[in-house]
């Protein structure tokens, strides 16, 4: 599962507009923050105002802040407003054409790895993610080391359903 960028930038907003209090901040102001597309945000600062979790003020000394506050904007929901589908596969999607779609197992897996996704998720709110103004002002990179998944004991058989039936090959017969 790979989170579209609208919804990466979605959250990267929020945090940013969490540290601000009260103080409106513009668009401009949060591409530079992140040295990240204006256009981009433009089209994610519309998005988070229309569902309510970022309030615009227009004019010359107008911005953005948020509509909520942290405890109340919850991750999860961010997500379900951000991304698009979650047709993780063909067959999540109209227009599918696979053949297997009747018989396949497949779908019930992915869709019960969708729910743990996102059943984390509604477990935490922006308050979680909150940083300091001072977060922004320097660069926290970490260069060679990967923030991604640490799948412990990778390589292993993972323990499920089925682990315990797993279908064995039947010796040959030894030649005495």
């Amino acid at each position: 599962m790979r989170l579209t960028t609208l919804s990466d930038y979605a959250f990267r907003v929020l945090m940013y507009a969490g540290t601000t209090g009260e103080r409106l901040i513009t668009i401009e102001e949060t591409a530079e923050a992140y040295n990240i597309s204006r256009t981009h945000l433009m089209k994610v600062v519309n998005i988070l105002t229309k569902t309510g979790y970022l309030r615009g003020v227009r004019g010359r000394s107008g911005g953005i802040t948020l509509a909520r506050r942290p405890e109340d904007i919850n991750l999860g929901a961010v997500v379900r407003a951000t991304e698009p589908d979650f047709a993780l596969v063909e067959c999540f999607a109209t227009g599918n054409q696979c053949i297997i779609t009747g018989c396949c197992r497949f779908p019930n897996v992915l869709n019960e790895a969708l729910n743990a996704f996102i059943a984390t998720l509604d477990r935490y709110t922006l308050a979680d993610l909150m940083l300091t103004q001072r977060d922004f002002r320097t660069p926290h990179i970490r260069s060679g080391k990967k923030r991604g998944p640490d799948f412990a004991g990778a390589g292993r058989q993972p323990a499920g359903p089925s682990s315990s039936s797993k279908r064995t090959r039947s010796a040959a017969p030894s030649k005495s």
